[in-house]
This record gives C-alpha cells, sequence and structure tokens, in this order.
C-alpha cells in the first residue's frame, strides 16, 4: 500500500506481428506490441521505459523475452523476465525459466521450468559489507 507504485501497462498497441509472419532474428520495441506470428530471436523493450507485449494464442516465441508487462496466451520457448507484470493466460505453454514480480495464472496455462519471483524491495535493502584484509 505505502511501497513504490508499479508502471502502467500500455493500454494501446504500437506494433503487431501479423498471423503468418515469422521473424528470424532479435526484436527490440518500446511501448506496446501484439505478436500473433512466430518470432525466433529475443524480443526485448527498451530498458527503463514501460513496456507491454501481448502473445496470442497462435503466437509463438524462441528465445528471450524482456519486458516490464507481459501476457501470453500462446507458447514460448526460452528464459521470460517480466519485471513489473505477468498474466498466464488459459492456453498459455511456456518452457523456460520465468522471472517476475506481479505474476497472474489463469487455470490450464502451463509452465515447464522455475518460477522465480524478483523481490526488487529486499534487493534495495541488502547492504555490502566489506571484509578486513589483514594488509
Amino acid at each position: 500500500m505505502f511501497g513504490k507504485k508499479h508502471s502502467k501497462p500500455q493500454s494501446r498497441i504500437d506494433s503487431l506481428i501479423g498471423a503468418g509472419t515469422t521473424i528470424e532474428g532479435d526484436l527490440s520495441f518500446s511501448g506496446g506490441m501484439r505478436i500473433d506470428g512466430q518470432v525466433n530471436g529475443n524480443v526485448v523493450a527498451t530498458p527503463g521505459k514501460p513496456s507491454t507485449l501481448v502473445l496470442s494464442e497462435h503466437a509463438r516465441v524462441t528465445g528471450q523475452i524482456n519486458v516490464t508487462h507481459l501476457v501470453i496466451n500462446g507458447a514460448t520457448t526460452g528464459p521470460v523476465f517480466a519485471s513489473e507484470y505477468l498474466e498466464l493466460q488459459s492456453k498459455a505453454k511456456v518452457n523456460g525459466d520465468v522471472h517476475y514480480k506481479t505474476l497472474e495464472i489463469q487455470l490450464g496455462a502451463i509452465v515447464e521450468g522455475r518460477l522465480i519471483h524478483n523481490n526488487v524491495a529486499a534487493q534495495d535493502k541488502v547492504v555490502a559489507f566489506k571484509l578486513n584484509s589483514g594488509e
């Protein structure tokens, strides 16, 4: 309640990869993106800016995904990083480790990998200690 507020997901889609389209190679974007086709490469949003990626039930991504807000209803193979929010809808199939801050999973979603919670608040409170070296 008193913690740092989350950035809001993008309410609009700036880019679309349509059904029947295949991208070979890494993909960088900013704002909102929807994928209905296939991407064979990493999908990475501009660091430090809010971003939303929506994978429809027909979408297939083979590679790393790194965004702030992510909604999956298709299939992914590779690690997934959602720095703010991740929603796994009923037809989602994730094969790889999932790193998230806030997670919502609907009945029917499948994750074949580890669920790793990123607790940024706990990391901010870690204090580094210097050891005395007997010099």
